[in-house]
């Protein structure tokens, strides 16, 4: 083999090589929401549903109840 044909498939297998590292590092990019942008709670604000107290979730039991009485009330 002459040196011009070895340096001629020496150049081809580096570019080949450069080709399958670009693919591979471009690969890497993320979909979706970037990580740690829903954790920022900003001053004064609180995360997390906030509880029923017991009066309102009585207020809501019996307003429910009633408005399944009328469900009833209606379908007889």
């Amino acid at each position: 083999m002459s040196t011009e044909n070895i340096v001629q498939l020496l150049i081809t297998e580096r570019d080949r090589l450069n080709r399958a590292i670009d693919a591979l590092q471009s690969a890497t990019v993320r979909r979706g929401r970037p990580p740690g942008s829903g954790r920022k709670a900003g001053p004064g604000r609180k995360r997390g549903r906030r509880g029923m107290s017991a009066a309102a979730r009585k207020a809501q039991s019996a307003r429910m109840k009633a408005y399944w009485a009328q469900r009833r009330k209606q379908k007889a």
